[in-house]
């Protein structure tokens, strides 16, 4: 992919330029906590968007994509541009100038690796490759953090996807061996170490080819019904802001004056963060088996509480479970599809593959894509 970055920037702008990238993420544990100010666990992965770009003096962007194959030039407004992939770039140059940071025009061609559709977050690590390049190449002065919110502003204002900020987070701050343990409330961030492979275990994911339309709708009624929760416990409990104030005990305690599918919703995000923070004093404990058990807890609330699941992911998820040298699995992202990730032995992998991806075809004619996924490092100048 580099070398074909490299090569298509020599052909359409001549001479050399900088190169840089950042990765696509997965989420270990934490679904549906950040819009409730809980925690998630993301790590960055070793697949990336690559971007080769050099100032050109003037103000006109000129951006190629590998992928769509297709040229797109623009002088920087607040229109946006029919092509949608561009958009990305737009916001990113538009979100940076509405803080008062400047960019020139400049020349680039990017791709990448990231499987599209597979929840490995492509936009976010677009976002970020742009942003991370412009701010290093016109000296802007921009911290991580704040590039992970251009990354996610542009999101919202450019391509009309009101996202966290989670995927840009870890695509800029991601490290090697290392997940990222952030507080949706403050965006604070601890690092959380994850080595698998050192203990004979690999990282794989299974994407069940399929989204269901109940996927976006679903996802308000979800907020509605977390908001709805937290409205009630507020009633007892005046300083509650979100469902990150509120322990098992004061649910409980709220129980008899919600909607019984509110209490199940507010449950599964309560115990969620709980899981999450067990999650992470076991990693730092080295204690994967327990690690694996708070993954498949997830993916019981996520399938029976929050009833965000779908029968493709419950499929692979329970033949996970069955399967010896599987330490945990879950669906990850949304839900209603795409893909499941599992902590799957190195002796285990191969039978495992083979008969999941088997069996799933078999029962669903769909043949299902398998990602082995290594943590590795954010967005960096190569």
């Amino acid at each position: 992919m580099m070398n074909n970055i490299q090569r298509k920037f020599k052909e359409l702008f001549g001479g050399q330029a900088a190169v840089y990238a950042s990765p696509g993420r997965v989420n270990l544990i934490g679904e549906h906590t950040d819009y409730n100010e809980g925690f998630v666990l993301p790590g960055a992965i070793d697949k990336a968007m690559f971007l080769a770009i050099r100032p050109n003096g003037g103000k006109q962007v000129n951006v190629f994509s590998i992928d769509y194959d297709e040229m797109v030039t623009f002088l920087p407004s607040k229109e946006k541009l029919p092509e949608h992939w561009a958009n990305y770039i737009l916001g990113v140059v538009m979100e940076l100038k509405e803080t008062g940071a400047e960019t020139g025009g400049f020349d680039c061609v990017f791709g990448g690796d990231i499987p599209l559709g597979a929840g490995l977050s492509s936009s976010a690590a677009l976002e970020s490759v742009f942003a991370f390049a412009l701010n290093d190449l016109f000296g802007l002065g921009k911290s991580r953090a704040e590039l992970a919110r251009i990354g996610q502003l542009a999101e919202h204002h450019y391509a009309g996807v009101r996202c966290g900020i989670m995927d840009q987070f870890a695509s800029l701050h991601g490290q090697a061996g290392q997940l990222i343990k952030l507080d949706c409330r403050s965006l604070g961030f601890e690092r959380i170490p994850f080595d698998p492979q050192a203990a004979g275990y690999r990282l794989v994911l299974i994407d069940t080819m399929v989204k269901h339309s109940l996927a976006s709708s679903e996802y308000n009624v979800r907020r509605q019904q977390c908001e709805a929760g937290v409205a009630v416990v507020r009633q007892k409990h005046p300083s509650v802001i979100s469902l990150r104030d509120i322990s098992p005990e004061m649910l409980d305690e709220s129980k008899s004056l919600m909607e019984p599918i509110v209490f199940q919703r507010c449950q599964y995000v309560i115990e969620e963060n709980i899981r999450l923070l067990r999650a992470c004093d076991a990693l730092q404990g080295n204690d994967l088996p327990t690690f694996g058990q708070m993954m498949t807890g997830s993916h019981e609330g996520l399938r029976h509480k929050f009833e965000v699941s779908c029968v493709e992911l419950d499929f692979l998820a329970d033949l996970a479970t069955k399967t010896p040298g599987i330490l945990g699995a879950r669906m990850m992202g949304g839900g209603f599809g795409g893909c499941t990730i599992n902590l799957v032995s190195a002796a285990a992998h191969d039978a495992f593959i083979e008969e999941a991806t088997g069996n799933f075809e078999k029962q669903f004619g769909l043949k299902p894509k398998v990602y082995d996924v290594v943590i590795s490092e954010g967005a960096r100048k190569l």
